[in-house]
């Protein structure tokens, strides 16, 4: 019974050993995004996840998917309160996360790159991302998702009237809805994996995205036309979840910050220098591009920010706010 207690003994000893010569943590930090591979938005969350392995080290692996393959964004986002993803990017419907995201869905607010970067630095940073956090998220950066444009298999888009009756595809997002359909259209919001085949069925007249979005999901082998309105900057938001990002070591904190940083600034520089080249391939799949009448479009557009200052807390300071950061 002696040897028995000390082999015991010798072995709780050298478990301890082994435990103590381990590191302090090992751990697997899953990036996803609902967007497509090719997109700006998808090769964002790839170029994201690259810079975190590399500052990361060999210690932590980081995977990544995109695709939807672990669901699309609404998926997403319980995945990230549950933390069973770590990290992802989400763009319109974080509308539904806090009211006050909609500012992003006031049509032409947005003026440029630059006048992003000011919002996300004034407003996003100090206003919304609190807010994010009561509802279990935490934002890290605000990406590109890029300037929408709308596609469709009935008419070219010049002004408002010629959407009328048309199914036009949106976000799940209730200001994009209402938009569309103060503009004419019949707007219907559909997970963006499912556009494609909606396209291509007929079930979708339309939609509306960024061209990042549209080349990278092959929507030109499926519409007629595309009209150039520029409606709305749809940013694009890396997010973990509170719980995540408070279990995170300050090392690792510090390196998702860089690696964010980085990617906003070759993200915004890459959507701007890709949006004449994905036009032209748009054009050379045999689909007619025009340019919308935009001061059409903005007249029509009044009521959206007057139903946005009265049913949004402070929506109109908002906007003020917003469009006073522009040069």
């Amino acid at each position: 019974m002696k040897q028995l207690s000390r082999a015991v003994i010798a072995g709780l000893i050298a478990s301890a050993a082994t435990i103590t010569a381990l590191p302090s943590y090992a751990e697997t930090y899953i990036v996803a995004t609902g967007a497509a591979s090719n997109s700006l938005q998808g090769r964002s969350a790839a170029r994201f996840a690259e810079e975190l392995q590399a500052r990361l080290g060999e210690g932590d692996e980081v995977e990544f998917y995109a695709d939807a393959q672990l669901g699309d964004e609404k998926e997403l986002l319980q995945k990230l309160r549950l933390g069973t993803v770590q990290f992802t990017t989400i763009s319109s419907i974080m509308t539904n996360v806090a009211p006050e995201f909609a500012l992003f869905d006031m049509p032409f607010l947005v003026q440029d790159r630059e006048h992003l970067k000011a919002i996300d630095r004034e407003i996003v940073q100090t206003e919304f991302a609190p807010l994010a956090e009561k509802g279990g998220l935490h934002v890290i950066s605000t990406w590109e998702n890029g300037f929408r444009q709308i596609t469709n298999n009935v008419r070219p888009i010049d002004k408002p009237s010629d959407l009328d009756g048309l199914k036009i595809r949106t976000p799940s997002s209730e200001w994009r809805v209402k938009m569309f359909s103060e503009w004419g259209a019949n707007p219907t919001p559909m997970s963006f994996s499912e556009v494609f085949v909606a396209l291509q069925t007929g079930t979708m007249d339309g939609q509306e995205n960024p061209l990042t979005n549209i080349v990278g999901a092959n929507f030109q082998e499926v519409q007629k036309y595309l009209s150039l309105t520029g409606h709305v900057y749809s940013p694009s938001y890396l997010t973990t979840g509170t719980d995540t990002w408070n279990g995170l070591s300050d090392d690792v904190k510090s390196a998702v910050d860089e690696a964010a940083a980085s990617v906003q600034d070759w993200a915004l520089a890459e959507g701007e220098k890709a949006d004449d080249e994905l036009i032209e391939k748009v054009r050379a799949a045999g689909v007619e591009v025009n340019e919308a009448d935009k001061a059409a479009f903005i007249e029509a557009s009044k009521p959206i920010y007057d139903a946005f200052a009265e049913e949004v807390e402070g929506g109109g300071d908002l906007v003020s706010r917003a469009q006073a950061l522009a040069k």
